[in-house]
This record gives C-alpha cells, structure tokens and sequence, in this order.
C-alpha cells in the first residue's frame, strides 16, 4: 500500500471540508501557518497542499491575502466561430443598441464598472474640491489637447513601474478608453480597411468600427491564457489587416488574461503583416492576484503599439480621463485629437494630478480586486446554486466580467427584456459579436458588492431561465 504523504492528507482534509460547504465559495481557507501549527508540519509541506488543491482548481491565491476557495461548476466552452469573410457590422441589435434605462429599482448586472462604494469617492471629491478652490482659473479653461503635462507624467511613472519605459511627450490625455481607441482607428485606417477584433469582445469596439466604416474579422478568444494564434496567422495571410483591437489583459467578457509567451508571439506574427496592434490595456490593473501584468509595451517596438488605457474601471467612471500611448504615432495622433475636441476638461485631470500625489495607488487597487473577485466567487455560486443544471460559468482572473453560458431553451436578448422587466440589468451574448453569435450567453458584472438584494436577483434569474426552458419544450 503506498504510503499518504502528509501534505496530501492535508490537502484531503481541506477537500473534503470544501466538499461539505464547511469552506465556502469565496472563503478564505486557514492560513499556512494556521495549517503548519493545526497538523504538527513545516510551512513547506503546508504550502505544498495548498499549491496541490490550486493545481486542482479547488482554491486560488491572492497576494499578501492567503489562499480562497472557488466556485466549482461547469465552464463556459463556446463553440467557436467559423472562418468567415471580412464584412461590415452585421449585428443588427448593435446598430441600434442605446444605453439600458437605469432607475432606481434597476440591480447593474449589466454595467461593468465598479459600484460607488468600492471607489475612493471622499478622496476624489477633496481633490477636486481643492484643485477648484485653488486653481479655479485652470480648472475652468481649456486643457492642452494632449492633457495636462504633470498628469502625463504620472501615467509614464506608473508604466515605469511595470519595467515599460514610457515618454510623457507620447501619452495623449483621451475622454475614456473608447475615445483613445476611436482615435487611433481614425489614425491607422481609412473606411473599407480591415481591422480585426477579438470574438466576444465589448460592444463599444465593434460600435466604433461600425461608425468609421472598417471591414471586421473575428479572431477567437479561447477561455484560457493565449490566442488561437494559428487562425490570428490564417487571417493576416488572408487578408490585408490595417489594425488589430486587442485586449490581452482580462479581455471584456471573457475576463482572462494571455500568459506573456502568447503576447509576444501575437506581436511577432502582427509585426510580420505589418498590422499594427492597438491595445486596450482598460483592465489591466484588476488582476485579481494582485498581479499587476505587463501591457503589449512591453516587447513591442513604438510603432507596432498604441496603448489604450483610462482611471475609469479603476478610479472614477465618471471624470472620463483616458490615454493614449502614441509611439511613432504620436503627432498623427494629436492631429486627430485636435481636430475631434481639441482637448478634454482640465478639473478632471487636475483631480486626478492632486489625488495620485496624495494617496498609494496601489492600496487602493489591492481592496477593489479582492472585493471584485470576491463578489465574483459569490455570483459564480450563486449561479451553480440557483440556475438550471447545464449552465456554465466563465473562469475569469481577472476585470469586471463573468461570461454564462445558458442551458438548452435559454436565449441571452430574451432572458435581459425579461429581467429587465423586474428590475434587473444583464448583458445578452449577441451584443460581444459583430454577426450577433453568443445567443446563449450573457454577462454579469462583477462590480456589485454582493448584498441581500443582489442574492435575489440571482436566484430570480434562475427562475426566468427555467421559464424559458420550459416555454421552449411546450413549443
């Protein structure tokens, strides 16, 4: 008989406390020390269990906080797309897709930022306050157009410290992630160009390429740590790809992030097409580990790069405070800048310039990502509790977004118009697709601060999805 090593035993003992509900989703386990002294072993063979039950996905880390456990169920496995020619928006509901009415009963499930309560919203306000009161002049007249010297700063001392050397001179000061991506579209491409976006990928991407008239290919986002790079390679021999939308840090809805490898393999094979990568690096500081990853900049070259990023997911949603980092393209993008709105509004920056001079960015960070993975675990719970059997939830690491997948008889655009009409806000599957795929998911946001009234909603949800089947199988 072979004999049990201890950390195995302990890492039984811990299965089987995770089996029971003793450990629920989203708790924390005990600590390695806790477990060191509990079982009479060395903090070596405690940490070995632990790192055995994260192998078997039962368990996450989560830096300087100690080891969680997860919400075991079924994974979303969505077919992927077929290899199709490039075309315009074919996504009718995108066309004419508006913001989802919000009132006072509305539960955010669809809005995909983080709720007031876990932002830094006194400090703000002070800042803002005192840079009126102080600088009022400034803060009431026209910014530069590419932002306020000091904030620009700020933001290449932040890549700075990701080992990514940025000159202030290139980052650009945009109205959000959106408008810094429309304006490197702008940049690169003319009506007719192809560009290429990740399938799913956030509606306001393929409502931006619809507006300039660009030409889609989809390149599909595997739920897991890289790209299909062998249909990324198939579509760039294929096709004359002017610009690639890419989101490698916690992609919206998926919520996954690429391992570095991939990266600079996606990079090797864009630069070799001569496609220029613009990256949407929005997410990139919700690593749920607490593992700040590298943005594209990283190993590509300035003119293969331009980074997208915005303090909206992260700060304030509201102050609508973007950038841009132009490389090569820098004075093209400022042109474009210029022409569009000539600069954005110098209070919001200015906030910002005297809130991040006052206060550690990154304690704020460490609260906000283990509040949203918590709430994650919670949601992802609560679904594998009170939604149909045959409903798969994504895994993400990651941002603000949790990717169902919907059991058979269940359609995302019927299910949102029917939670809607109790209150409650989902996003349907088809609006992540320029040709409308995804019918049978939606996505939940991660932002709500799980609370009595979120539990609820969720477990109505299940309901208005067994609604469905049922309606399905009379039919």
């Amino acid at each position: 008989m072979s004999r049990v090593l201890l950390y195995e035993s302990i890492a039984q003992s811990l299965r089987q406390q995770i089996q029971l509900g003793a450990l629920a989703p989203g708790e924390r386990i005990p600590s390695i020390r806790q477990l060191s002294r509990t079982h009479a072993v060395s903090t070596a063979t405690a940490v070995q269990a632990c790192l055995m039950l994260e192998r078997e996905g039962l368990i996450h880390a989560r830096m300087r906080s100690g080891f969680f456990v997860r919400a075991v169920g079924p994974s979303a496995s969505a077919k992927t797309p077929r290899m199709r020619k490039p075309r315009s928006m074919q996504n009718a509901e995108l066309l004419t897709l508006q913001a989802v009415r919000e009132g006072p009963a509305l539960i955010p499930l669809h809005d995909a930022r983080p709720a007031p309560s876990l932002l830094p919203e006194a400090a703000l306000s002070a800042a803002v306050s005192r840079r009126l009161r102080n600088e009022r002049s400034t803060a009431l007249d026209y910014a530069p157009a590419q932002g306020h010297a000091e904030l620009r700063r700020l933001i290449a001392h932040r890549y700075a410290e990701m080992s990514v050397t940025i000159d202030p001179d290139e980052v650009i000061i945009t109205a959000g992630t959106m408008e810094a991506i429309s304006l490197a579209l702008r940049t690169l491409t003319r009506a007719g160009d192809v560009v290429m976006v990740e399938t799913p990928t956030f509606q306001g991407v393929l409502q931006a390429v619809a507006a300039l008239g660009l030409t889609i290919v989809e390149l599909p986002r595997p739920n897991g740590d890289s790209f299909d790079l062998k249909r990324l390679e198939a579509l760039l021999s294929a096709h004359q790809v002017k610009a690639a939308i890419l989101v490698p840090n916690f992609s919206n809805p998926i919520g996954r992030r690429a391992d570095d490898a991939a990266k600079q393999a996606l990079l090797a094979l864009c630069a070799r097409y001569s496609t220029v990568v613009i990256e949407d690096d929005i997410y990139g500081d919700l690593a749920w580990d607490n593992s700040r990853p590298f943005p594209l900049r990283r190993w590509g070259s300035d003119d293969r790069v331009i980074t997208c990023g915005s303090f909206s997911k992260s700060l304030a949603p509201g102050l609508r405070v973007g950038w841009l980092l132009g490389g090569a393209w820098t004075e093209a993008l400022i042109r474009a800048k210029y022409f569009s709105t000539y600069g954005n509004a110098s209070l919001p920056q200015l906030a910002l310039i005297d809130y991040l001079g006052r206060h550690q960015q990154e304690r704020h960070f460490r609260r906000l990502r283990r509040a949203i993975a918590e709430n994650a675990e919670r949601l992802r719970d609560a679904i594998f509790r009170h939604w149909p059997d045959g409903t798969c939830s994504g895994d993400p690491r990651g941002g603000l977004s949790l990717w169902v997948q919907l059991p058979a008889g269940a359609d995302g655009s019927r299910l949102a118009e029917a939670a809607m009409a109790e209150g409650i806000g989902i996003t349907p599957g088809r609006h992540f697709s320029s040709f409308g795929d995804y019918a049978d998911h939606v996505r939940l946001s991660c932002g709500l601060p799980w609370s009595p009234e979120l539990s609820r909603a969720m477990r109505r949800l299940g309901v208005l999805i067994r609604d469905q089947q049922e309606l399905a199988a009379r039919d």
